[in-house]
This record gives structure tokens, sequence and C-alpha cells, in this order.
């Protein structure tokens, strides 16, 4: 078969493999799609250090079970499903989680074996009839988004900033809707790449500089109920916590560079106006079950935001199209 790998940082090839084979208690998926995303990017330029080369890459996965023809998309974040931290509801934060893509060869193939330990935590869910396999491939990303809104609060009734129009953006800003949101105002320093996703979540405003005197003046000086940073920025995360208002909630949703963290917080504006701000980190089996439901029952649609669909080999273009943001979303057909 044709897999698409990661030997090192700006190298990844298209290359034959061996069909894999199903051990014990494992599962093989015909791939149908597995969508890229920001770090697929990420891990082209710099790679990752639960990566060891080579490694199919690939982690929004849907596709066919070989033997019975089912219909499935696979989880990306695996908890160990034992660890206090799992048996306590709190599986996104398993000090023991693995992920396709790093620490098993993932989706950019014709076929992946999908670990036992993916199905000991209901990993693999049923692609609900009506939904394509690119939309079911949706279901990952949207998971992580559902994971950040939950830890959150979004409600209705909010005034939801998100800052960043790429296709974690939009999903936030659909799921806000779908959540009873009164407004969503949708931020990118890329006007183009605004302007696209703008165009498609249709956002009450969609601002391209001096952000938060934006939000302020849009919300007559009061700010944001919630803000939700879907960049990895600092500078967001920064002018996220200027413009929340008095308790409102902030999500640290994008992570920062590694080499640069750390961002200036005044502490006053926290402690004053009762502001809380969460991280969000990934997703559990749960919440990709309920992102399938999300998009199987409309509540976040998420068919348009697929802008480009691509075969196997011009996963690299793929890459590129996410790098440069001038796609939202780009999924691979294998």
């Amino acid at each position: 078969m044709r897999v698409a790998r990661f030997h090192a940082p700006g190298d990844i090839r298209i290359e034959d493999a061996p069909e894999p084979v199903a051990g014990p208690g494992e599962l093989k998926i015909r791939v149908r799609n597995c969508s890229t995303c920001g770090t697929d990017a990420k891990i082209y330029k710099f790679g990752h250090h639960h990566i060891r080369p080579p490694r199919v890459m690939g982690h929004e996965i849907a596709g066919e079970v070989v033997d019975t023809g089912a219909r499935v998309q696979v989880i990306a974040a695996i908890p160990c499903g034992s660890c206090h931290e799992c048996r306590h509801g709190r599986q996104t934060v398993c000090p023991n989680q693995e992920s396709m893509g790093y620490h098993y060869d993932g989706g950019f193939a014709e076929y992946l074996i999908v670990p036992a330990k993916v199905l000991a935590v209901q990993g693999v869910n049923a692609v609900p009839a009506g939904v394509g396999f690119a939309e079911a491939s949706m279901a990952e990303p949207l998971a992580c988004v559902l994971n950040g809104q939950s830890l959150a609060r979004v409600g209705p009734g909010d005034d939801v900033v998100v800052m960043g129009a790429g296709p974690i953006g939009c999903l936030h800003a659909r799921l806000a809707r779908a959540r009873g949101a009164a407004r969503v105002f949708l931020v990118d320093v890329n006007a183009g790449r605004l302007a696209m996703a703008a165009d498609l979540v249709r956002p009450d405003a969609a601002i391209d500089s001096d952000a938060v005197d934006q939000v302020l003046k849009l919300t007559g000086g009061r700010g944001a109920d919630v803000v939700i940073t879907a960049a990895a920025s600092g500078a967001a995360q920064e002018q996220a916590v200027r413009m929340a208002a008095r308790q409102g909630r902030i999500s640290f949703f994008g992570g920062l560079p590694k080499d640069d963290p750390v961002i200036a917080l005044d502490a006053n504006l926290v402690h004053y106006r009762e502001l809380t701000i969460v991280g969000a980190n990934g997703s559990s089996p749960a919440h990709n079950a309920e992102a399938l439901r999300l998009v199987a029952e409309g509540a976040v649609p998420v068919s348009d935001l697929i802008t480009h669909r691509l075969p196997l080999s011009r996963v690299l273009d793929g890459i590129d199209l996410v790098s440069r943001g001038e796609a939202i979303k780009v999924t691979i057909e294998p």
C-alpha cells in the first residue's frame, strides 16, 4: 500500500509499505478520509518529541472496517483508562496518553491498524447514516472544540469572541451558535483567511485589526463573556484578557511555541474582574462520540468547511495549504 511517512523535519515521503495485518484485539481499517490540521504542519516543520521516525502521520481518521464494511471514526488521543485522572473522568489530561499518528501509524495510508487499547476505551465510533467519511473525519477536531467550550462554559446568551479563523476557529464559531451564544465575533490578522471563513460561518462581526477596541465597541464597553484563542499566539492570549467582560471566561485553546510560551498577564484584571482562564488539551472518546452526533444532527455543519479534497500523493500540497492559511479544511482521500 501507499503511505505518507515522516522521516525527519522537512522530510515526509510518499512510499510503499506492506499492507498491515491486525493482531489479537486489533482492528484493520480501510482509510477513506484523513484530514489535515495545523499540528501536521508543525510536525512537518519541527518534528515532535512523541514521534520516533519513520512514522505514518495523520490522526483525523474515518474509514471502513475491512472484515465487516462498518463505517467508523477513530479517536486520535488515546487515554490509558486506568490512571487516577482517567478513573475520575479526566481523560483529556491522562499522563499516559498516546496518539494515532504519533505513537502508532496514522491515517495517511490506505490501511491502518487500530490498536487494542483504542477499542478498550471505546475509541471507535460508528459513523451515523447520512454522514460522509470526510465529515466524520472532522469529528476529531470538533471533539477538541467541544472539550474547550465545555471547560469555558459557553452557553445561551453569551457574547463569544473566537480569535483565529482557521478550521478550529470556524468550528468554535459554529459550536458556540449551537450552544446558544447570542453573538459570535471572529478575529484574525490574516484578512484573506478571515474573509474566507466569515463567508462560511457568518459571524456577527469579522475583525482583522484593533481587536480589543473593536470588541469593546461592539459590546458597549462591557467586553465578551467568552474569549477563545484558537491560534498559537501569545499576543492573542494577552488581548483576550483585556477584552473579557466581568466574570468572563477565557479559553487558551491554542498552545504556544515551546520556545516562547510566556505571556504578559495583567493579574489585576483577572483579580478585579473575577476572570476565569482555562486551558484545553485535546478530547476524550466521549467527546468524539458527541461530536459525531452533532454533525449527524446538523447542529454543527462541517461539509462546507472542507475546502480541499486531495489524494494521498498530494498530502504535502495539503500541508502547504494549511501552513499558508489558504484553506479552511484539507482532507486526504487515500
